[in-house]
């Protein structure tokens, strides 16, 4: 009988799951006429912080060339890449991040807009605008000063938004409703505003109840598609450039 206890013990010391023993829970066994404690044991699990991504994974040390110490990851598309040091400054780098995402997106939408312009009309995008048949209503000078004066007018509301967050919120006529809340910041995130107005695909978000409710986890896949694609579309433009300047387009460069 006493070796059938010690045996019942033994068995139940080893199966230590939450099921049998509890994570506080002690079993008293009596063995012999004696009683012993036996406490369950615990599974502590530790999770190791993710390592940093580098833009040169193969190689191991260069100090802040490879790694950088004032970046640690938490952008997106955040490679360690800072050369010049140009990121030292957090308030630096939250500007950079802003220009670089402006400008991606920008070039994003040049570049599509040079080879439809190119496969419609079958003009270079560098004669476009001087182009007997392009449609143009207006002179130069009034496109030029309405362009600078639209786009100066966006770009300065813009710029005090990145120092005043959610204070260029205007009263504009809308096709979902006239309240400012469609130009508001819905996920609360320079740069990514959200809502109904600027996700009106619902691609980050979906609509509860007539309120913008984002989607944060598909709000980072996205944002880290959108940096890479922003990336490459901008030294695509880059390389747009140095064929114009050569008399060569895009679409020409492809045999296209």
């Amino acid at each position: 009988m006493a070796m059938a206890s010690t045996s019942a013990a033994v068995v139940l010391q080893g199966l230590s799951t939450p099921f049998v023993s509890g994570s506080r829970t002690l079993l008293n066994a009596t063995i012999g006429g004696r009683s012993s404690a036996v406490s369950s044991r615990r599974l502590i699990v530790v999770a190791a912080a993710a390592p940093k991504k580098s833009w040169l994974p193969g190689v191991r040390g260069g100090g802040n060339l490879v790694d950088p110490e004032w970046l640690d990851g938490s952008l997106p598309g955040d490679y360690g890449f800072d050369p010049l040091g140009l990121g030292k400054d957090p308030a630096f780098l939250k500007w950079y991040r802003e220009a670089e995402l402006i400008h991606g997106r920008w070039a994003m939408a040049a570049v599509v807009g040079i080879f439809v312009g190119q496969a419609w009309s079958g003009v270079p995008w560098f004669e476009a605008g001087a182009d007997p048949g392009a449609i143009a209503p207006f002179s130069f000078g009034t496109l030029l000063g309405t362009q600078l004066l639209l786009m100066g007018w966006v770009e300065s509301k813009r710029w005090v938004d990145f120092f005043n967050p959610d204070s260029q919120s205007v009263e504009w006529a809308t096709p979902w409703s006239r309240t400012a809340e469609n130009f508001a910041n819905a996920t609360g995130e320079q740069g990514y505003p959200g809502g109904k107005f600027f996700d009106p695909l619902g691609l980050a978000g979906t609509i509860k109840d007539g309120e913008y409710v984002p989607d944060f986890e598909k709000l980072e896949r996205l944002k880290l598609a959108e940096i890479k694609h922003a990336r490459i579309a901008m030294l695509a433009m880059l390389i747009f450039y140095f064929e114009a300047g050569q008399g060569k387009t895009p679409l020409g460069a492809l045999g296209l």
